[in-house]
């Protein structure tokens, strides 16, 4: 059996020692969505939320957040991200987030790309709550990524 990567001989937490991996072109996505009422949603695509414009707000924190990760989760690696992007497509109950994250270099952006978009539904939350209080945010998982020594894979 196999030891988990994050462990040490002793079982203790431990960051992973990336120093003799290969650099290489990385890139992950992951989404999610938040549901709210009809007027909160509506509010949000005519630019009248109370807020402010809502979109564009969670936008920049998701990718803000992405930089962050190393901060946020324990055991992730600082990275060089090239990239990170945060979009926004409306649905008929609610508005879904795709984050993607890139990066030339031995370390996956997984949690990048999933810190970026759970920030950006957090953050749409935070701006509507005045409209609705019983949005409900979930969905959040790994859409893709490519690169590394596992090669690419997507959800189904």
């Amino acid at each position: 059996m196999t030891r988990p990567t994050h462990l040490d001989e002793t079982g203790a937490a431990s960051m992973v020692d990336i120093g003799a991996k290969p650099a290489t072109q990385r890139r992950a996505v992951a989404g999610g969505r938040i549901t709210m009422s009809a007027a909160a949603l509506e509010a949000i695509r005519s630019g009248n939320a109370p807020k402010g414009d809502v979109l564009s707000t969670a936008r920049i924190a998701g990718i803000m957040a992405a930089k962050r990760t190393a901060d946020l989760i324990p055991l992730c690696h600082p990275l060089a991200l090239t990239h990170v992007g945060v979009d926004f497509e409306w649905e008929a109950d609610g508005i879904a987030v795709r984050a993607t994250a890139a990066t030339a270099g031995p370390t996956g952006v997984e949690m990048e790309a999933l810190t970026a978009a759970s920030v950006a539904l957090l953050t749409l939350y935070d701006m509507a709550k005045a409209l609705d209080r019983a949005m409900i945010l979930g969905d959040i998982r790994l859409l893709e990524k490519s690169g590394g020594r596992s090669g690419d894979w997507r959800a189904e």
